[in-house]
Parts: structure tokens; C-alpha cells; sequence
């Protein structure tokens, strides 16, 4: 319903729909999770460019296709990687438990 109403601000809309509180939505959640996994994809990317050097686009839409835990966890195991190797191992090792982050 959100969408139907682009130029409205979330107050608007809130009011609108009664909704005493749009953060306890589920539009407003999900919105929020996806805010979050791009902002920290691209947060990743950066880092993993200095760290370990410009990298190829298949390996940055794998990055990309990483849920938000994934995208955390990979945040912290970046420190360790010395080059684009422990990059790759670690995203082969997502693939073999993805639901392991």
C-alpha cells in the first residue's frame, strides 16, 4: 500500500491507515532488513577492496547475494584475509552450509 502512495511521507501514511506506530509493521520491517543488508553489502565491498584488492564482478554478486547475517559475519572475517584467496574460500564455505553465517 506504500507504493500506491509515493509522494506521502510515512507520517502521512500512517496517519491515513491509523497506524499509531508504522515501525511495528511488517512493511516497515522488511524495509528496514533491506536498508540494512545493502548498506552493509556495500560497507563489505569497500573494505574488501583495500584489503584484498579490486575484485571480480563474479565474486562481488556473490558478496552481494549474501543474506545480512553472511554480510556481518563476513564483515568480521575480512580482518583476517591476507588476499583474494581467503575471500573465496570463505564464500565457498558459505555455500556449503548457507545457512551458517
Amino acid at each position: 500500500m506504500v507504493y500506491k502512495f509515493p509522494q506521502l511521507s510515512r507520517q502521512e501514511i500512517a496517519a491515513m491507515f491509523g497506524l499509531s506506530e508504522l515501525r511495528q509493521t511488517r512493511v516497515y520491517q522488511e524495509a528496514l532488513e533491506e536498508g540494512r543488508q545493502r548498506e552493509g553489502v556495500a560497507l563489505v565491498l569497500r573494505l574488501l577492496n583495500r584489503r584484498v584488492g579490486v575484485m571480480s564482478l563474479e565474486l562481488q554478486a556473490k558478496v552481494e547475494a549474501l543474506s545480512l547475517e553472511q554480510v556481518e559475519a563476513l564483515a568480521e572475517a575480512l580482518l583476517d584475509f591476507s588476499g583474494v584467496e581467503d575471500l573465496v574460500s570463505w564464500l565457498d564455505r558459505q555455500g556449503e552450509h548457507p545457512s551458517m553465517a
